[in-house]
């Protein structure tokens, strides 16, 4: 008992103790977890419009948990879809989370089929013309109705419009698999214009923003570059990755520029981002605009929306100051406010009278959608809501950029992978074990060496779920080179230590020690120099890889090797 004490009272002992019960807390394993979790939740659907929004910065283990649907207790993804699928459209129904309730309105699947046959529709058109009346010009609005000749358009409800939730059975841990394990869309991206390396990287920042606002999960988004020699002359790259998403949800967001820019005459008011201080996205404040209920015209169905925003001080001041000398016609401004998207207009607003040379800062922002239907018509208007709600917030790209490739990863593979890496890790501690044994003939060397291997692996997991680093076929090639070079290192210690010193039988400990470090310290700096290229290297996979590779080999160089130094001289010492 005094021995155990003695050990326990070692500074690297307590090191590795403290280190392993921090990670404890990253990691906060619990096997017994069940149920389903949010992973996602799709624009505009009736999940996002009933209000479930995702956070921008989230552990696997704080994910939003579902407990129940209608007063039935969910415990796995089986459950889950059991239940959706029994739902029919227009059904409200109830969603219980770990945070909070929810109602929601299910809406029905409706399929568009061009018919053989045409219909005549009456095409209504309201133009504008100026007319001097006592010289005074007033614009009056003239309204034209014409005949035309177009094909029959029959909608079918075909099902029911899925709730918009992604969902997972409810996660062990908080370590994050990524890409290759989980699945989900690699996207790359390659700028429209040649760039600096500092816009790119501001490029990069503006993405991981726009994505986790849009309410997309586990998104990494890296800047690659193909070296002189491999590819190109150095051409940059952005590498999206988003495990469990598909390429429909983010081609949209990834391939516009999101240039927003608000207009009078040809004078900018203010622009999508740092203009605007707040965006809102609660009912109360944004949806379908009540002033312009839905209605159709000669091109079908037509619906406005509405939301409010705040500008900050510079922007209402340029606002007064471009409306100061306007003249006032029928209780609006001469001038209308324009709104341009990626250099588009997309709508156009009367300033109020009362608005002029005043330094307002809240304002409503409006828009529109179409559709053959009033159903899909606001679907469409909902869809572009968002997506402006969500330039507004981030602001636009510095340079549009390109989709050079799309892919859908499936993460059959990678779970096959990690199954055999799992078989063949045990194999390995086996072998070595038994090498162990039979070459030192003690089998209490072998103990503290596998113990000492297995911790490096828990911190180096534990390290990566408090970073946020994802688990990809990169990182666990990563852990096996650090743990191997653990293992070697290790061997190292203990060959020190056993081996006596030639014509003496007096064991100097602290020197086999030193000796023993000096090789280990001497190997450490070649791996991190020789990793170091790696992590400008520009692919992905690659970074990855030299990442986890320091990593781990930093976290046994200052914690396990040193605590499995302690533990063999406490072990071997007469």
């Amino acid at each position: 008992m005094a021995r155990i004490k003695t050990l326990l009272k070692n500074p690297r002992i307590i090191i590795l103790l403290i280190a392993l019960l921090l990670g404890l807390f990253a990691v906060h394993p619990n096997p017994w977890n069940k149920g389903v979790v949010i992973k996602s939740i799709t624009k505009n659907s009736a999940a996002a419009m009933a209000g479930f929004q995702l956070p921008e910065k989230i552990t696997p283990m704080s994910r939003e948990k579902i407990i129940s649907i209608n007063n039935k207790p969910i415990s796995n993804m089986q459950e889950y879809y059991e239940i959706i699928n029994e739902i029919g459209y227009n059904q409200t129904i109830q969603i219980r989370t770990n945070k909070k309730t929810y109602k929601i309105i299910t809406r029905p699947q409706i399929e568009r089929i061009e018919l053989n046959e045409t219909e005549t529709v009456n095409i209504t058109k309201t133009i504008q013309i100026n007319q001097t009346i006592n010289g005074t010009t007033q614009t009056i609005n003239k309204t034209i109705t014409k005949q035309e000749e177009r094909p029959k358009i029959k909608e079918k409800i075909t099902g029911v419009e899925p709730i918009g939730l992604r969902v997972a059975n409810a996660p062990k841990s908080n370590i994050r698999k990524g890409l290759d394990l989980e699945g989900g869309t690699r996207v790359l991206l390659k700028p429209a214009e040649k760039t600096s390396k500092e816009t790119m990287e501001l490029m990069v920042d503006s993405l991981k923003q726009r994505l986790n606002v849009y309410g997309l999960a586990d998104v990494k988004v890296t800047l690659v570059t193909d070296r002189p020699g491999i590819i190109g002359e150095g051409t940059q790259y952005i590498l999206v990755e988003i495990a469990g998403a598909t390429e429909e949800e983010v081609k949209d967001l990834l391939s516009k520029q999101g240039k927003f820019e608000a207009k009078i005459g040809n004078k900018t008011v203010f622009k999508g981002g740092k203009d605007i201080t707040y965006v809102c996205k609660t009912a109360d404040c944004s949806g379908i605009d009540p002033n312009r209920p839905c209605g159709k015209n000669e091109e079908g169905w037509i619906c406005g929306f509405r939301f409010a925003i705040t500008l900050n001080p510079e922007a209402a001041k340029r606002q007064a100051q471009l409306t100061k000398n306007l003249k006032v016609i029928d209780d609006v401004l001469e001038e209308k406010l324009i709104l341009y998207l990626d250099d588009q207009q997309v709508d156009e607003l009367n300033i109020a009278a009362d608005l002029k040379g005043r330094a307002v800062t809240d304002i409503a922002i409006t828009g529109f959608g179409k559709g053959p239907s009033q159903t899909l018509a606001m679907q469409e208007t909902l869809k572009n809501m968002k997506r402006l709600q969500t330039i507004l917030i981030t602001g636009s790209l510095p340079v549009k950029l390109k989709i050079e490739r799309m892919d859908n990863i499936s993460p059959t593979l990678g779970k096959e992978f990690l199954k055999n890496a799992i078989y063949i890790g045990i194999l390995a501690i086996i072998a070595v074990v038994t090498i162990i044994i039979t070459v030192y003939r003690k089998i209490l060397i072998a103990i503290p060496i596998i113990t000492t291997a297995l911790s490096e692996v828990f911190l180096i997991l534990a390290m990566a779920a408090l970073i946020g680093w994802n688990l990809d076929l990169a990182a666990i090639a990563g852990i096996i080179l650090a743990v191997g070079t653990g293992v070697d290192d290790q061997i190292v210690i203990t060959d020190e230590v056993l081996r006596k010193e030639e014509g003496t039988h007096i064991y100097n400990w602290k020197q086999k020690i030193k000796r023993a470090f000096f090789i280990i310290f001497s190997a450490y700096t070649t791996t991190m120099v020789a990793m170091t290229p790696l992590l400008f290297a520009g692919a992905g996979l690659i970074k990855g890889f030299a990442i986890t590779t320091m990593l781990g080999v930093s976290i046994g160089v200052l914690i396990t090797r040193p605590a499995y130094a302690a533990i063999t001289e406490w072990l071997l010492k007469k």
